[in-house]
């Protein structure tokens, strides 16, 4: 009885993940090979407007913080700092331990329309962006804050299925990963405050 019930999970199981992993491809051919090509210069440049914009912010939130002696200001600076190191490492550490290949080495039918090396899951740049969308919308619930973050990263995440260098399993962990990043750093920032009040 326990030795059929091991044989129906491990089949299940393994069902499961050829079902998602052909759902993974197939979505992702269909978004690299219907793609607008005009597009493609828009979609490196928003991918490549990430690093860029989400090390900015903060660091200008920081600096205006200290310029304008506001210490509220200069804290929120920190804490989306703390929080895309907080992706950072977890991105990078999976990466190590996943070792997924590109879509387009293991697909030679996906066009490879930008930049992407090393280990496919999860998307840095996707959990990069998600972290400042997310840590930029809790700081300020005003839609014209959360609507273009958003907006921004969801382009972002869109971009790299586009130009073929991820899954969108690999999007959709990025973006887990920085949305759960900011958040834990957002709630363990209000936890010190709370403390030394």
């Amino acid at each position: 009885m326990i030795r059929r019930l091991l044989v129906v999970l491990l089949f299940s199981s393994c069902t499961i993940g050829v079902f998602a992993q052909n759902a993974d491809i197939n979505i992702l051919r269909t978004i690299n090979h219907d793609r607008p090509v005009a597009l493609d210069p828009f979609f490196r440049a928003i991918t490549n407007s990430t690093y860029p914009i989400s090390v900015a912010i903060p660091a200008a939130m920081v600096g205006a913080g200290f310029l304008q002696k506001d210490s509220t200001l200069k804290n929120h600076g920190f804490q989306v700092i703390a929080a895309l190191g907080v992706a950072a490492v977890v991105t990078e550490g999976l990466k190590v331990i996943v070792q997924r290949p590109r879509p387009f080495t293991s697909y030679p039918s996906i066009q490879k329309a930008g930049e992407g090396d090393g280990s496919s899951f999860p998307s840095g740049h996707v959990s990069i962006a998600f972290t400042t969308a997310t840590s930029l919308s809790l700081l300020n619930h005003k839609w014209y804050v959360v609507v273009p973050s958003f907006a921004w990263a969801s382009t972002i995440a869109y971009s790299r299925m586009a130009l073929g260098v991820h899954y969108p399993s690999d999007v959709l962990a990025g973006a887990i990963i920085g949305s759960a990043s900011a958040f834990a750093c957002y709630k363990a920032n209000k936890w010190l405050h709370k403390r030394r009040s």
